[in-house]
């Protein structure tokens, strides 16, 4: 199994360094991937690879996640990412490009595109965890609620939690070297405490900001979900579906939240469908 990935170029964002990459040929359409909590561009690896033959694509740690800076006092909001998404877009030379987000990045960038102005060719939405007001389990507010307490957990203890709570999002089972990258940038001295941090920066006003114009998307939108999504209710994906006049709604069989996991092949087939305007 190929479990390399990197990102090897930066951008200095209010909110700290972002590291980012781009695959592909650059004269080919852009395509923008946005990952969500607790990820990384690490879980777009595979689709990323494969839509690269045809188009260029863009991937990015968003700041506080992956490999990007991490720091007490960082501002990793749903605000911030949204700000740092389209000042990247600017950055990059993208005018209109497709873009297709998963979990909070699918908030990310519809706050992108409805409250600053991002244009998008096509927007992809995958197994959005907060469309709508719904933020978490109780144990997900409990740590949100006492980051400090939490970030001072005996480090086998919390690399255990961690584990168990990113193995939750699958459906099928991940590979013992793909928990560990997940895993990864939230075991170390720095990412302990910046995962509890990126759990208590979130609340649900990013969400009420923007949930009463997602009927402005006049672009095509594809609203892509796992069947067998334990942390958000698949009877989201058609309320979602339901609220953008331009979507459609394309289910996978069988997958769970960390589709690109449980599915690679399936998703990936549906977004080049969508890519393709089809």
């Amino acid at each position: 199994m190929n479990t390399t990935w990197t990102l090897d170029r930066t951008f200095e964002s209010a909110a700290g360094t972002v590291r980012w990459a781009a695959l592909g040929d650059p004269a080919q359409p852009p395509v923008v991937l946005l990952h969500g909590t607790p990820w990384s561009s690490y879980t777009w690896r595979n689709v990323a690879r494969a839509l690269s033959a045809d188009h260029r694509v863009y991937v990015w740690d968003m700041p506080g996640y992956g490999t990007s800076a991490q720091y007490e006092g960082q501002d990793v909001t749903l605000g911030s990412q949204a700000r740092v998404f389209t000042q990247l877009l600017q950055h990059w030379g993208l005018e209109r490009p497709a873009v297709i987000a998963h979990d909070f990045g699918g908030t990310v960038a519809m706050r992108a595109h409805l409250l600053h102005g991002a244009l998008y060719e096509r927007l992809a939405l995958v197994d959005v965890v907060v469309a709508f007001d719904s933020w978490g389990s109780p144990t997900y507010k409990l740590m949100g609620g006492h980051p400090d307490v939490f970030a001072q957990l005996p480090a086998a203890l919390h690399g255990a939690m961690v584990r168990e709570y990113i193995s939750s999002a699958s459906a099928r089972g991940l590979h013992p070297d793909v928990l560990d990258e997940l895993a990864r940038p939230w075991l170390s001295e720095a990412g302990q405490p910046a995962f509890f941090r990126q759990i208590s920066q979130n609340d649900r006003r990013w969400t009420h900001e923007v949930e009463e114009r997602y009927g402005e998307t006049a672009v095509p939108v594809l609203v892509c979900w796992g069947s067998d999504d334990a942390w958000i209710p698949a009877d989201n994906a058609q309320r979602l579906a339901d609220r953008i006049p331009s979507a459609r709604l394309h289910m996978i069989e069988g997958a769970g939240h960390l589709v690109q996991e449980d599915a690679p092949a399936e998703l990936t087939a549906a977004l080049v469908r969508f890519l393709d305007g089809k």
